[in-house]
């Protein structure tokens, strides 16, 4: 299966293409991949994700699943690659790691049947939908600054085209140590639907990329942190948590907040009613 990728080389943003352990412009130019500054493989114009999906998740949560699917956005400044920093802001300690993959169109989209979508999609990539869940009381309808403030959104490493999404694994390290454990068999929703699904209202255009939904297991990450998220046939997408030097202002707007609703989401269910409340990580 193909795998493209968009590094910066020699100070431009170049398309290449995977060949083992390096990777080769169509210039003739080779790098090894290990050494490479990895850009995000999609330059799309609106990320679209998926609330609930994976059937884990829905049982962590204790929740059920709505008729059909529900969705949000997260802006495209919240873009970063394969290997880069996810930021958290100095007042901020509920960041969320979430490990999906993430679908990625290749010709423009609109009203087609689920049959239809496979048509329209180039190829598939590895997404970490973070989440600044210190935010979720404000934004817990639009989740706008929960999921799309800037560093949340890591795609990567590369697009793989001509994969088959069906019975793939999709595994989560904090660390190195396994956090997340799930299939694609789980979700109640395929990638031909949720694109179908979308593109009944809204246009989507090449590079425009679709989160597929994340399993159970979530939980809040610090700096230092080295959060990786592997699926089978897609590679391994790598980034690393920093710290942000500057606290989100306090003069104006919503501000961080640590209520039940924050942490019980953050930890994975309603720690409250069970007793059980742990630290988040400083």
């Amino acid at each position: 299966m193909p795998e493209y990728r968009r590094i910066l080389l020699d100070g431009a943003a170049v398309q290449v293409v995977r060949d083992g352990d390096e990777l080769a412009a169509g210039d003739g130019r080779r790098v090894a991949a290990a050494d490479a500054v990895h850009l995000p493989p999609a330059r799309p114009t609106k990320i679209v994700a998926v609330h609930l999906n994976h059937h884990s998740r829905v049982t962590e949560f204790g929740a059920r699943l709505p008729a059909a699917p529900t969705y949000f956005h997260k802006p495209t400044s919240a873009l970063v690659g394969h290997g880069g920093a996810v930021v958290r802001p100095a007042n901020c300690k509920y960041l969320n790691y979430e490990g999906e993959v993430a679908i990625v169109i290749g010709r423009t989209c609109r009203n087609v049947s689920q049959a239809e979508a496979a048509g329209y999609i180039a190829g598939y990539t590895i997404g970490n939908d973070f989440g600044l869940h210190d935010f979720r009381d404000t934004d817990a309808g639009s989740m706008l600054r929960v999921k799309g403030s800037d560093t949340m959104a890591p795609l990567g490493p590369g697009l793989v085209t001509d994969w088959d999404f069906r019975g793939k694994r999709l595994r989560t390290y904090v660390n190195g140590a396994l956090a997340q454990d799930g299939s694609t068999d789980e979700m109640q929703w395929d990638m031909h639907y949720l694109v179908a699904d979308i593109a009944r209202t809204i246009t989507l255009y090449p590079g425009d990329v679709l989160l597929s939904g994340t399993p159970a297991n979530s939980r809040p990450v610090a700096p230092g942190d080295v959060v990786e998220v592997e699926v089978d046939g897609l590679g391994r997408l790598r980034n690393h948590v920093v710290a942000g030097p500057l606290p989100v202002r306090a003069e104006l707007g919503a501000q961080p907040s640590e209520s039940e609703e924050v942490v019980s989401t953050a930890l994975g269910g309603d720690w409250e009613f069970r007793g059980i409340r742990p630290p988040a990580r400083s």
